[in-house]
Protein backbone atom coordinates (compact mmCIF):
# COMPACT_ATOMS: atom_id res chain seq x y z
CA UNK A 1 0.00 0.00 0.00
CA UNK A 2 1.38 3.34 -0.79
CA UNK A 3 1.84 5.92 0.96
CA UNK A 4 -0.72 8.33 -0.98
CA UNK A 5 -3.30 5.37 0.20
CA UNK A 6 -2.18 5.33 3.36
CA UNK A 7 -2.61 9.16 3.69
CA UNK A 8 -5.99 8.71 2.43
CA UNK A 9 -7.15 6.18 4.65
CA UNK A 10 -6.08 7.90 7.74
CA UNK A 11 -7.94 11.17 6.57
CA UNK A 12 -11.29 9.68 5.49
CA UNK A 13 -10.92 7.91 9.07
CA UNK A 14 -10.41 11.58 11.05
CA UNK A 15 -13.35 12.89 9.29
CA UNK A 16 -15.39 9.45 10.58
CA UNK A 17 -14.28 10.66 13.54
CA UNK A 18 -14.93 14.04 12.98
CA UNK A 19 -18.75 14.02 11.82
CA UNK A 20 -19.21 11.29 14.57
CA UNK A 21 -17.97 13.97 17.36
CA UNK A 22 -20.12 16.70 15.98
CA UNK A 23 -23.16 14.12 15.27
CA UNK A 24 -22.86 13.69 19.17
CA UNK A 25 -22.45 16.99 20.11
CA UNK A 26 -25.53 17.82 18.24
CA UNK A 27 -27.81 15.33 19.14
CA UNK A 28 -27.04 16.11 22.80
CA UNK A 29 -27.53 19.87 21.75
CA UNK A 30 -31.01 19.10 20.05
CA UNK A 31 -31.56 16.87 23.08
CA UNK A 32 -31.36 19.99 25.90
CA UNK A 33 -33.15 22.24 23.53
CA UNK A 34 -36.15 19.54 23.49
CA UNK A 35 -35.71 19.21 27.43
CA UNK A 36 -35.57 23.11 27.49
CA UNK A 37 -38.85 23.66 25.21
CA UNK A 38 -41.11 20.70 26.89
CA UNK A 39 -40.77 21.33 30.62
CA UNK A 40 -41.15 25.46 29.64
CA UNK A 41 -37.48 26.57 31.52
CA UNK A 42 -38.48 29.68 30.27
CA UNK A 43 -40.92 30.13 32.35
CA UNK A 44 -40.12 28.98 35.65
CA UNK A 45 -39.16 32.67 36.35
CA UNK A 46 -42.97 33.84 36.09
CA UNK A 47 -44.06 30.21 38.37
CA UNK A 48 -41.58 31.24 41.02
CA UNK A 49 -43.05 32.98 43.84
CA UNK A 50 -40.24 34.77 46.00
CA UNK A 51 -42.81 35.34 48.60
CA UNK A 52 -43.53 31.76 49.62
CA UNK A 53 -39.61 31.04 49.02
CA UNK A 54 -38.58 33.40 51.60
CA UNK A 55 -41.44 32.56 54.14
CA UNK A 56 -40.45 29.36 53.64
CA UNK A 57 -36.76 30.25 54.12
CA UNK A 58 -37.69 32.31 57.45
CA UNK A 59 -39.74 29.35 58.93
CA UNK A 60 -36.44 27.14 58.85
CA UNK A 61 -34.46 28.84 61.05
CA UNK A 62 -36.88 30.91 62.95
CA UNK A 63 -40.27 30.80 64.81
CA UNK A 64 -43.59 33.02 65.08
CA UNK A 65 -45.80 33.97 68.18
CA UNK A 66 -49.64 34.13 67.67
CA UNK A 67 -51.86 36.59 69.40
CA UNK A 68 -55.06 35.59 68.63
CA UNK A 69 -58.36 37.21 69.61
CA UNK A 70 -61.90 36.19 69.67
CA UNK A 71 -63.82 38.61 67.46
CA UNK A 72 -66.94 38.09 69.24
CA UNK A 73 -66.11 36.78 72.62
CA UNK A 74 -62.80 38.87 73.25
CA UNK A 75 -61.20 36.05 74.10
CA UNK A 76 -57.61 36.20 73.33
CA UNK A 77 -55.17 33.08 72.80
CA UNK A 78 -51.05 33.55 72.96
CA UNK A 79 -49.25 31.08 71.37
CA UNK A 80 -46.15 30.00 69.71
CA UNK A 81 -47.07 28.73 66.38
CA UNK A 82 -50.17 29.12 67.19
CA UNK A 83 -50.03 25.52 68.67
CA UNK A 84 -52.08 23.99 71.91
CA UNK A 85 -48.86 23.10 73.49
CA UNK A 86 -46.79 26.13 72.85
CA UNK A 87 -49.98 28.45 74.56
CA UNK A 88 -49.46 30.34 77.53
CA UNK A 89 -51.51 29.91 80.27
CA UNK A 90 -54.90 32.67 80.57
CA UNK A 91 -53.58 36.00 81.89
CA UNK A 92 -49.55 35.30 81.28
CA UNK A 93 -48.09 36.64 77.72
CA UNK A 94 -44.76 37.67 76.53
CA UNK A 95 -42.97 41.09 77.19
CA UNK A 96 -44.00 42.45 74.07
CA UNK A 97 -47.93 42.12 74.51
CA UNK A 98 -49.42 44.00 77.61
CA UNK A 99 -52.53 42.65 78.53
CA UNK A 100 -56.01 44.97 80.14
CA UNK A 101 -58.93 46.58 78.68
CA UNK A 102 -57.18 46.54 75.84
CA UNK A 103 -54.45 44.47 74.55
CA UNK A 104 -51.12 46.54 72.26
CA UNK A 105 -48.91 44.51 70.62
CA UNK A 106 -45.42 45.73 69.92
CA UNK A 107 -44.09 44.56 67.33
CA UNK A 108 -40.93 46.56 67.50
CA UNK A 109 -39.60 49.39 65.23
CA UNK A 110 -42.97 51.94 65.82
CA UNK A 111 -45.49 48.94 64.75
CA UNK A 112 -47.71 48.46 67.39
CA UNK A 113 -51.01 47.29 66.94
CA UNK A 114 -54.09 47.33 69.47
CA UNK A 115 -56.75 45.41 69.96
CA UNK A 116 -60.11 47.10 71.58
CA UNK A 117 -63.47 48.44 70.07
CA UNK A 118 -61.31 48.25 67.02
CA UNK A 119 -58.16 47.08 65.67
CA UNK A 120 -55.39 49.79 65.38
CA UNK A 121 -52.18 49.25 63.37
CA UNK A 122 -49.99 51.73 63.35
CA UNK A 123 -47.08 51.56 60.40
CA UNK A 124 -44.53 54.30 60.96
CA UNK A 125 -43.91 56.01 57.26
CA UNK A 126 -47.69 54.82 56.26
CA UNK A 127 -50.06 55.59 58.92
CA UNK A 128 -52.68 54.25 61.25
CA UNK A 129 -54.82 51.21 59.87
CA UNK A 130 -57.96 50.84 61.08
CA UNK A 131 -60.97 47.94 61.43
CA UNK A 132 -64.16 47.12 63.07
CA UNK A 133 -65.08 43.31 62.28
CA UNK A 134 -68.64 42.39 62.66
CA UNK A 135 -71.82 41.02 60.89
CA UNK A 136 -71.11 43.08 57.86
CA UNK A 137 -67.37 42.19 57.24
CA UNK A 138 -64.44 44.14 58.05
CA UNK A 139 -64.74 47.38 57.87
CA UNK A 140 -61.75 48.63 57.14
CA UNK A 141 -60.13 52.36 56.97
CA UNK A 142 -56.71 53.25 55.25
CA UNK A 143 -54.46 56.74 55.70
CA UNK A 144 -54.47 56.64 51.24
CA UNK A 145 -56.58 55.18 48.67
CA UNK A 146 -53.90 54.14 46.93
CA UNK A 147 -53.07 50.26 48.65
CA UNK A 148 -49.21 49.16 48.57
CA UNK A 149 -49.27 45.50 47.88
CA UNK A 150 -48.19 44.19 51.42
CA UNK A 151 -52.14 44.81 52.46
CA UNK A 152 -54.69 42.84 50.69
CA UNK A 153 -58.36 43.97 51.44
CA UNK A 154 -61.76 42.87 50.83
CA UNK A 155 -64.96 42.96 52.50
CA UNK A 156 -64.53 39.92 54.29
CA UNK A 157 -60.66 39.81 55.07
CA UNK A 158 -57.97 42.41 55.40
CA UNK A 159 -54.59 41.50 55.74
CA UNK A 160 -51.63 43.24 56.26
CA UNK A 161 -47.89 42.53 56.20
CA UNK A 162 -44.60 44.03 57.32
CA UNK A 163 -40.92 42.90 57.97
CA UNK A 164 -42.19 43.41 62.11
CA UNK A 165 -45.76 40.76 61.72
CA UNK A 166 -48.26 39.96 59.70
CA UNK A 167 -51.99 41.32 60.75
CA UNK A 168 -54.97 39.16 59.85
CA UNK A 169 -58.68 40.54 60.45
CA UNK A 170 -61.73 38.26 59.56
CA UNK A 171 -65.12 38.96 61.09
CA UNK A 172 -64.93 36.50 63.61
CA UNK A 173 -61.47 36.17 64.20
CA UNK A 174 -58.13 38.63 64.58
CA UNK A 175 -54.40 36.81 64.86
CA UNK A 176 -50.89 38.31 65.00
CA UNK A 177 -48.02 36.81 64.27
CA UNK A 178 -44.29 38.16 65.15
CA UNK A 179 -40.86 35.73 63.92
CA UNK A 180 -38.22 35.78 66.58
CA UNK A 181 -35.09 33.91 65.63
CA UNK A 182 -34.25 30.46 66.87
CA UNK A 183 -36.15 27.12 67.63
CA UNK A 184 -38.42 28.41 70.78
CA UNK A 185 -39.01 25.39 73.10
CA UNK A 186 -36.51 23.34 71.61
CA UNK A 187 -35.27 22.35 75.48
CA UNK A 188 -38.17 23.06 77.50
CA UNK A 189 -42.18 23.96 76.68
CA UNK A 190 -43.77 26.98 79.02
CA UNK A 191 -45.30 24.63 81.61
CA UNK A 192 -41.22 23.23 82.84
CA UNK A 193 -39.78 25.16 85.84
CA UNK A 194 -36.64 25.14 83.86
CA UNK A 195 -38.05 27.52 80.82
CA UNK A 196 -36.52 30.92 80.61
CA UNK A 197 -33.34 29.67 82.82
CA UNK A 198 -30.38 30.43 81.58
CA UNK A 199 -27.47 27.50 81.21
CA UNK A 200 -26.10 28.38 84.43
CA UNK A 201 -29.16 28.20 86.27
CA UNK A 202 -30.17 24.59 84.60
CA UNK A 203 -26.12 23.41 85.23
CA UNK A 204 -26.76 24.85 88.90
CA UNK A 205 -30.14 23.27 89.62
CA UNK A 206 -28.40 20.07 88.03
CA UNK A 207 -25.95 20.17 90.66
CA UNK A 208 -28.23 20.68 93.64
CA UNK A 209 -29.94 17.06 92.29
CA UNK A 210 -32.59 17.45 89.25
CA UNK A 211 -30.54 16.72 86.67
CA UNK A 212 -33.31 13.64 86.51
CA UNK A 213 -36.48 16.29 86.48
CA UNK A 214 -34.22 18.42 83.82
CA UNK A 215 -33.62 15.28 81.70
CA UNK A 216 -37.49 13.84 81.77
CA UNK A 217 -38.76 17.69 80.85
CA UNK A 218 -36.61 18.04 77.93
CA UNK A 219 -37.08 14.39 77.14
CA UNK A 220 -40.56 14.76 77.02
CA UNK A 221 -40.73 18.01 75.36
CA UNK A 222 -44.79 17.90 73.79
CA UNK A 223 -43.62 20.27 71.52
CA UNK A 224 -40.27 19.04 69.56
CA UNK A 225 -40.76 14.94 71.49
CA UNK A 226 -37.42 14.21 71.08
CA UNK A 227 -38.24 10.95 72.64
CA UNK A 228 -40.03 9.76 69.77
CA UNK A 229 -37.53 11.68 67.19
CA UNK A 230 -34.89 9.18 69.10
CA UNK A 231 -36.91 6.37 68.63
CA UNK A 232 -37.58 7.00 65.08
CA UNK A 233 -33.82 7.46 64.62
CA UNK A 234 -33.55 4.06 65.83
CA UNK A 235 -36.57 2.43 63.93
CA UNK A 236 -34.51 3.97 60.67
CA UNK A 237 -31.55 2.29 61.43
CA UNK A 238 -32.89 -1.13 62.29
CA UNK A 239 -34.76 -1.30 59.10
CA UNK A 240 -31.93 -0.50 57.22
CA UNK A 241 -29.98 -2.87 59.07
CA UNK A 242 -32.42 -5.72 59.46
CA UNK A 243 -33.08 -5.28 54.99
CA UNK A 244 -29.32 -5.03 54.31
CA UNK A 245 -27.90 -7.88 56.22
CA UNK A 246 -31.53 -9.93 55.82
CA UNK A 247 -30.78 -9.82 52.04
CA UNK A 248 -27.04 -10.60 52.55
CA UNK A 249 -27.27 -13.92 54.59
CA UNK A 250 -30.48 -15.05 52.01
CA UNK A 251 -28.48 -13.77 48.47
CA UNK A 252 -25.11 -15.68 49.87
CA UNK A 253 -26.64 -19.50 49.37
CA UNK A 254 -28.50 -18.07 46.07
CA UNK A 255 -25.59 -16.37 44.64
CA UNK A 256 -23.81 -20.09 44.40
CA UNK A 257 -26.43 -21.13 42.49
CA UNK A 258 -25.89 -18.27 40.13
CA UNK A 259 -22.49 -18.98 39.90
CA UNK A 260 -21.08 -20.89 36.00
CA UNK A 261 -17.89 -22.89 38.25
CA UNK A 262 -19.80 -23.95 41.47
CA UNK A 263 -23.52 -24.98 39.41
CA UNK A 264 -23.12 -26.98 36.24
CA UNK A 265 -26.89 -26.82 35.64
CA UNK A 266 -27.79 -23.85 33.11
CA UNK A 267 -31.04 -24.11 33.83
CA UNK A 268 -30.75 -23.30 37.11
CA UNK A 269 -28.27 -21.09 37.00
CA UNK A 270 -30.92 -19.38 34.30
CA UNK A 271 -33.88 -19.21 36.97
CA UNK A 272 -31.35 -17.78 39.76
CA UNK A 273 -30.10 -15.33 37.80
CA UNK A 274 -33.76 -14.56 36.25
CA UNK A 275 -35.32 -14.18 39.88
CA UNK A 276 -32.26 -11.61 41.23
CA UNK A 277 -33.27 -9.91 38.17
CA UNK A 278 -36.89 -9.66 38.82
CA UNK A 279 -36.04 -8.88 42.79
CA UNK A 280 -33.88 -5.49 42.08
CA UNK A 281 -36.06 -4.51 39.01
CA UNK A 282 -39.11 -3.86 41.33
CA UNK A 283 -37.83 -0.64 43.32
CA UNK A 284 -37.42 -0.69 47.47
CA UNK A 285 -40.47 1.86 47.17
CA UNK A 286 -43.23 -0.52 45.07
CA UNK A 287 -42.32 -3.24 47.06
CA UNK A 288 -43.16 -0.98 50.52
CA UNK A 289 -46.78 -0.65 48.79
CA UNK A 290 -47.24 -4.29 48.04
CA UNK A 291 -46.29 -5.32 51.48
CA UNK A 292 -48.15 -2.69 53.13
CA UNK A 293 -51.17 -4.30 51.92
CA UNK A 294 -50.13 -7.85 53.08
CA UNK A 295 -48.56 -7.27 56.58
CA UNK A 296 -49.93 -3.41 57.22
CA UNK A 297 -47.69 -0.34 58.13
CA UNK A 298 -44.95 -0.34 59.97
CA UNK A 299 -40.99 -0.51 60.29
CA UNK A 300 -41.21 -4.19 59.63
CA UNK A 301 -42.14 -3.49 56.28
CA UNK A 302 -40.07 -1.28 54.90
CA UNK A 303 -37.27 -3.76 56.16
CA UNK A 304 -38.92 -6.75 54.26
CA UNK A 305 -38.97 -4.07 51.27
CA UNK A 306 -35.39 -3.58 51.19
CA UNK A 307 -34.49 -7.25 51.91
CA UNK A 308 -36.04 -8.68 48.65
CA UNK A 309 -34.68 -5.35 46.32
CA UNK A 310 -31.30 -6.13 47.81
CA UNK A 311 -31.27 -9.79 47.77
CA UNK A 312 -31.48 -9.54 44.18
CA UNK A 313 -28.85 -6.64 43.98
CA UNK A 314 -26.39 -8.98 46.03
CA UNK A 315 -27.35 -12.04 44.69
CA UNK A 316 -25.87 -10.47 41.31
CA UNK A 317 -22.94 -9.22 43.12
CA UNK A 318 -22.09 -12.25 45.12
CA UNK A 319 -22.68 -14.61 42.14
CA UNK A 320 -19.90 -12.18 40.02
CA UNK A 321 -17.38 -12.86 42.78
CA UNK A 322 -17.99 -16.55 43.42
CA UNK A 323 -16.81 -16.71 39.54
CA UNK A 324 -13.54 -14.58 40.11
CA UNK A 325 -12.45 -16.75 43.27
CA UNK A 326 -8.89 -18.79 42.52
CA UNK A 327 -9.67 -22.22 42.11
CA UNK A 328 -6.10 -23.32 42.99
CA UNK A 329 -6.90 -22.59 46.90
CA UNK A 330 -10.10 -24.57 46.46
CA UNK A 331 -7.93 -27.49 44.91
CA UNK A 332 -5.90 -27.44 47.51
CA UNK A 333 -8.43 -27.87 50.18
CA UNK A 334 -10.54 -30.55 48.57
CA UNK A 335 -6.68 -32.70 48.66
CA UNK A 336 -6.97 -32.90 52.25
CA UNK A 337 -10.38 -34.90 51.72
CA UNK A 338 -12.45 -31.91 52.58
CA UNK A 339 -16.08 -31.88 52.31
CA UNK A 340 -17.71 -29.68 49.62
CA UNK A 341 -19.06 -27.59 52.50
CA UNK A 342 -15.88 -27.79 53.97
CA UNK A 343 -14.79 -26.37 50.59
CA UNK A 344 -16.86 -23.21 50.26
CA UNK A 345 -16.32 -22.91 53.78
CA UNK A 346 -11.96 -22.42 53.42
CA UNK A 347 -11.54 -22.33 50.17
CA UNK A 348 -14.36 -19.93 48.59
CA UNK A 349 -15.26 -18.03 51.90
CA UNK A 350 -11.88 -16.62 52.50
CA UNK A 351 -10.85 -15.17 49.29
CA UNK A 352 -14.77 -13.47 48.59
CA UNK A 353 -15.11 -12.58 52.25
CA UNK A 354 -13.42 -9.07 51.92
CA UNK A 355 -15.60 -8.10 48.51
CA UNK A 356 -19.26 -9.33 49.62
CA UNK A 357 -17.95 -7.30 53.62
CA UNK A 358 -17.22 -4.01 51.04
CA UNK A 359 -20.41 -4.81 49.13
CA UNK A 360 -22.77 -5.42 52.43
CA UNK A 361 -21.66 -2.00 54.13
CA UNK A 362 -21.75 0.06 51.31
CA UNK A 363 -25.77 -1.03 50.59
CA UNK A 364 -26.12 -0.50 54.86
CA UNK A 365 -25.03 2.97 54.22
CA UNK A 366 -27.38 3.64 51.28
CA UNK A 367 -29.89 1.92 53.11
CA UNK A 368 -29.65 4.29 56.14
CA UNK A 369 -30.99 7.40 53.27
CA UNK A 370 -33.28 4.57 51.99
CA UNK A 371 -35.17 4.22 54.95
CA UNK A 372 -36.21 7.68 55.43
CA UNK A 373 -38.21 7.45 52.14
CA UNK A 374 -39.52 4.21 52.82
CA UNK A 375 -39.79 4.74 56.22
CA UNK A 376 -42.54 8.05 55.18
CA UNK A 377 -44.65 5.21 53.18
CA UNK A 378 -45.43 2.42 55.59
CA UNK A 379 -45.70 4.59 58.94
CA UNK A 380 -42.46 4.04 60.42
CA UNK A 381 -38.74 5.48 61.64
CA UNK A 382 -38.07 9.43 61.03
CA UNK A 383 -39.56 9.62 57.36
CA UNK A 384 -42.93 9.69 59.19
CA UNK A 385 -41.94 12.10 61.03
CA UNK A 386 -40.81 14.25 58.46
CA UNK A 387 -43.78 13.75 56.44
CA UNK A 388 -46.08 14.64 58.99
CA UNK A 389 -44.51 17.68 59.56
CA UNK A 390 -44.18 18.77 55.65
CA UNK A 391 -48.15 17.88 55.37
CA UNK A 392 -48.84 20.65 57.97
CA UNK A 393 -46.69 23.06 56.10
CA UNK A 394 -46.75 25.24 59.45
CA UNK A 395 -43.98 24.27 61.56
CA UNK A 396 -41.23 24.20 59.12
CA UNK A 397 -38.03 24.60 61.37
CA UNK A 398 -39.42 21.09 62.52
CA UNK A 399 -38.95 20.17 59.32
CA UNK A 400 -35.34 21.47 59.04
CA UNK A 401 -34.45 19.64 62.71
CA UNK A 402 -35.97 16.34 61.16
CA UNK A 403 -33.48 16.75 58.00
CA UNK A 404 -30.65 17.38 60.43
CA UNK A 405 -31.22 14.77 61.96
CA UNK A 406 -31.20 12.84 59.27
CA UNK A 407 -28.01 14.27 57.77
CA UNK A 408 -26.02 13.61 60.92
CA UNK A 409 -27.35 10.18 60.90
CA UNK A 410 -26.41 9.14 57.19
CA UNK A 411 -23.16 10.78 58.34
CA UNK A 412 -22.54 8.85 61.55
CA UNK A 413 -23.21 5.52 59.58
CA UNK A 414 -20.95 6.95 56.73
CA UNK A 415 -18.02 6.83 59.51
CA UNK A 416 -19.26 3.46 61.30
CA UNK A 417 -19.39 1.83 58.25
CA UNK A 418 -15.41 2.96 57.05
CA UNK A 419 -14.46 2.23 60.15
CA UNK A 420 -15.88 -1.24 60.02
CA UNK A 421 -14.72 -1.96 56.41
CA UNK A 422 -10.94 -0.57 58.10
CA UNK A 423 -11.27 -3.06 60.81
CA UNK A 424 -12.84 -6.07 59.43
CA UNK A 425 -11.18 -6.25 55.27
CA UNK A 426 -8.00 -3.92 56.16
CA UNK A 427 -7.27 -5.31 59.79
CA UNK A 428 -6.26 -1.59 60.89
Amino acid sequence: MTTATLNAEAVRLFRRKRLAAFGALAAVFGYLVYVFVVFDVAGLSDRVNTNNAQTLLADVYSYKTHVARDNRSGALDIAIEGERKGRYADGTSPDWVSLGEETVIDLGDGHVVTYGARIVYDIPGFGQITAEPGRTGVNATFPTDQLPEWINASKNRLTVTTDAGRLTVTRNRTEVFRYFTGWELFFFTLDSPYHGMGIGGVLGAAVSGEAGAIFSDFWGNAMWRHGDVAWALVETILMAFLGTFGAALVALPLGFLAAKNFTPLGGLRFVARRLFDFLRGVDGLIWTIILSRAFGPGPMTGALAMLLTDTGSFGKLFSEAFENVDGKQIEGVASTGARPIQRYRFGVLPQVTPVLLRQVLYMQESNTRSATIIGASTGGGIGLLLTQAIITQKDWEEVSYYIVLIVLMVMLMDWLSGWLRRKLIQGG
